[in-house]
């Protein structure tokens, strides 16, 4: 899905995504990844729920975002407690959902200037892009 609004003044804006890439300012990328505005990691470590482990969560938390955008996929899962807890004793909120629409929730929230990462986890295998409306 292709994703094309208003995004202000950040560097980084997701401009589309499949099951298995998301698209930043028109380069695929299929690793999993964390975007904030200021700031993209293209190759972070793990690839699915079952990879993730609470040391792989430092590097977002040293990011400092007021707020994280977990993308399990295609498909809503759930990661460990340990997780949610991991960023709530921080202070930093978290939301879990699909990987499209923590894509187009990322492009909001960036767009209204808030601090948020997306922390994208690429499992899937669909090789036609979606364009974000």
């Amino acid at each position: 899905m292709d994703i094309t609004q208003e995004h202000g003044t950040a560097s980084f804006v997701i401009t589309g995504y499949d099951d298995s890439a998301v698209i930043v300012n028109q380069t695929r990328y299929t690793n999993s990844m964390v975007i904030m505005p200021e700031k993209l990691i293209t190759q972070w470590e793990p690839r699915g729920l079952n990879d993730l482990e609470l040391h792989h969560l430092d590097e977002i938390a040293d990011l400092t975002p007021g707020i994280v955008l977990l993308g399990t996929g295609p498909v809503l899962e759930f990661p460990d407690q340990a997780v949610l807890g991991y960023f709530l004793q921080r202070g930093i909120g978290i939301e879990v959902m699909d990987t499209a629409a923590a894509c187009r929730t990322y492009n909001i929230l960036m767009s209204e200037g808030r601090n948020v990462a997306a922390v994208i986890l690429l499992m899937g295998t669909n090789p036609a892009p979606q364009l974000l409306p």
